[in-house]
């Protein structure tokens, strides 16, 4: 592979897994309302960000584990699609398919990695 495919293996999981979150938290903003104050509306909006944060922290866990970033991430997108059901197909499309592209390129960078290390 060339040098710059290297690079876009190694370093797209990562921003695409960051990108996830920054999507994931924009889901938070719906706990505003006009109704409410600023104050009121915090708790809310802290717990909305939860899965925000904890895919950030994902992201962080697989930066020199790619394994573990690709596992956890199709886990949570299967969790996720299988939670959901049917019932909402494009909600499931529209998170869990970022989840499992990141899961699946962490995979790919792990196994390139391997597969350089070898050699």
């Amino acid at each position: 592979m060339s040098e710059i495919s290297d690079r876009l293996l190694r370093w797209g999981p990562r921003v695409l897994g960051v990108l996830v979150s920054i999507f994931l938290a924009l889901f938070a903003l719906d706990a505003f309302r006009p109704s409410q104050s600023v104050l009121e509306a915090l708790p809310d909006f802290s717990i909305h960000l939860i899965p925000a944060v904890a895919v950030m922290v994902l992201v962080i866990v697989s930066w020199r584990r790619e394994w573990i970033g690709g596992l956890a991430f199709i886990g949570l997108a299967i969790v996720y699609a299988l939670s959901v059901g049917s019932r909402h197909v494009d909600w499931v499309l529209l998170i869990s398919g970022p989840l499992l592209t990141v899961g699946a390129l962490f995979f790919w960078s792990w196994y390139r990695r391997r597969a350089v290390r070898a050699l």
